[in-house]
């Protein structure tokens, strides 16, 4: 068989399999990102208005998020943080709308304790998605009903669901589910 020959089949045949490849590391990509970041995902996909740009943001996310030192909380302030919620919970019988306010409140100072930066509502939903993507959405509906709360346009009922879905978050932050995320040295 001829050089010439030989490079024809060669060739194409390399090249197939390089595709394979691709296709086959993307496919793998594509299914860890949607089991990671669950619905987080195809919120991206649609905000985005492309799957790889979908990919290519949460990715990022990740990247940033293994820069951040997450750390998991001592069980005496994780006790205090479960006491502090009992009041907050306590407080939503005799002034809901402060309740609310609280509840953001804590889960933010919650968040921080933990590691995670607290500045811009974007990007902690962005920095909460890779670890909470389950929840976040919860987050947003919360954070969405202290918006109207604080302009006296939330319903009681807006309020308690506020409050369940603070709670989402706040047990999910709370028990960090026994994971240590730290930066590298």
């Amino acid at each position: 068989m001829s050089t010439g020959t030989l490079l024809a089949i060669v060739i194409p045949v390399a090249l197939i399999l390089a595709a394979l490849a691709v296709v086959a590391f993307l496919g793998f990509r594509s299914r860890r990102l949607r089991e990671r970041f669950g619905p987080e995902y195809d919120r991206t996909v649609e905000d985005t208005g492309s799957r790889i740009a979908a990919e290519r943001d949460l990715s990022a996310r990740e990247k940033r998020h293994d820069e951040l030192d997450i750390k998991p909380l001592p069980g005496d302030v994780r006790d205090r943080y479960s006491r502090n919620w009992a009041d907050v919970q306590g407080e939503f019988v005799d002034r809901p709308e402060d309740a609310v306010q609280d509840a953001d409140l804590l889960v933010t100072s919650l968040m921080r304790e933990r590691g995670y930066p607290t500045e811009g509502l974007e990007q902690r939903l962005k920095d909460l998605s890779v670890e909470h993507g389950r929840t976040i959405e919860h987050y947003r509906a919360a954070h969405e009903i202290n918006r109207l709360s604080m302009k006296h346009q939330a319903t009681t009922e807006q309020l308690r669901g506020a409050m369940v879905h603070y709670r989402a978050l706040f047990d999910e932050l709370l028990s960090d589910g026994g994971q240590s995320h730290r930066a590298p040295a």
